[in-house]
């Protein structure tokens, strides 16, 4: 048997509002035509677009589960933003989704972009793999370092903080809000970011490396396009955002992969990213998958430096950590908490939020 994986239909062409919308399914052949074998389930898993963080990762995930579990078919499919799979998970459309702690706030308190959504919710969402953080922040075209020094220099001007979908865009504006700074929100194509910045159009963009360590894709084909620099926020902007419960972080501007550094640390904020899968996929097939994960969490790392958080036998650890933050805000697969009771992180205190089990 051999692993097949192949490119179904494209949407969206490149655009303002627009993106790379391509399907990749992994699987094995033999399956199909083993009789003594029943059919693979199917999992349709959306995740971001391509040339961002989740897109890269979750086909990574997906290739490797294809060769350790060939009783489930993966579908990637990529959205504009995140936050589509959500919504694509809870109206039934998709079986798993790209969550983020950003996100599943705004579902469990019926805000923002989830506003009036709940009456539209068939499927609960749960949380059921915590995998990476993605940590957030800003860049300034380098020759601008002398009249732009700080957050607050960037009020009244043009900040691309990422596109209108991206749930780090929605981090950034939230933590730029905390700090007071009163920037005007330009909208630009992703893979023109870095042009937009050289020429002046914007004055500022989002920056963002999962675990403080792995950017996007996309940020290499702006640094060919500008030289940029980050843009910290000043000390007491620091303190600002640390009393409204924005962690800061600080990241070794060399992972940038950039020639000229000019700071020696970048200032982020971080947000918990994860793949979550519904109850589709029951609390033995979740146990066995996270026990999968975790076995080949370092060559998962090697493929994709964003695993490099669960790595090492931090998997565990990293559940726990993340679950400290999020397990109120919607329920926990059943198979995640057979996971971690095993691991010996389980906290009591989780046991009502655990989602039943219907399979």
């Amino acid at each position: 048997m051999h692993t097949r994986v192949h490119a179904a239909r494209a949407y969206i062409a490149r655009g303002l509002a627009a993106f790379a919308f391509a399907a990749l399914t992994f699987t094995f052949i033999g399956l199909a035509s083993d009789p003594a074998r029943s059919e693979p389930k199917d999992i349709k898993w959306g995740t971001g677009p391509v040339g961002s963080s989740g897109g890269k990762a979750l086909v990574v995930l997906a290739n490797m589960l294809a060769k350790q579990m060939p009783e489930l078919r993966i579908t990637v499919l990529p959205y504009p933003g995140a936050v589509g799979t959500v919504k694509g998970f809870a109206t039934g459309e998709i079986d798993g989704f790209y969550g983020s702690d950003v996100a599943l706030k705004e579902l469990a308190s019926d805000s923002g972009r989830f506003k009036g959504f709940k009456s539209h919710i068939k499927v609960q969402p749960v949380q059921s793999f915590w995998c990476y953080t993605l940590d957030v922040g800003l860049a300034i075209k380098a020759s601008n370092r002398d009249t732009i020094k700080n957050w607050g220099d960037l009020t009244g001007k043009n900040v691309y903080t990422g596109p209108l979908p991206f749930d780090t865009r929605l981090q950034l504006e939230n933590a730029l809000a905390a700090a007071g700074v009163k920037h005007v929100y330009k909208q630009v194509d992703l893979s023109t970011a870095g042009s937009q910045l050289n020429s002046g159009s914007i004055d500022a963009m989002i920056i963002y490396a999962a675990g403080g360590k792995t950017p996007p894709p996309w940020i290499a084909e702006a640094s060919l396009a500008v030289d940029w620099a980050a843009l910290n926020p000043s000390p007491k902007e620091v303190a600002e955002l640390k009393a409204k419960g924005f962690n800061i972080v600080h990241a070794n501007p060399a992972d940038f992969h950039k020639k000229n550094a000019y700071v020696k640390t970048v200032d982020l904020t971080p947000t918990f990213w994860g793949f979550d899968l519904g109850l589709k996929v029951s609390t033995d097939e979740m146990y066995k998958m996270l026990n999968i994960i975790d076995k080949n969490s370092d060559e998962l790392a090697k493929l994709d430096p964003s695993f490099r958080e669960i790595g090492g036998g931090q998997m565990a650890k990293f559940e726990h950590d993340t679950l400290e933050a999020t397990w109120k805000l919607v329920p926990i697969h059943p198979g995640l908490a057979k996971y971690l009771k095993e691991k010996g992180q389980w906290d009591s205190k989780w046991d009502a939020n655990v989602a039943k089990a219907t399979m």
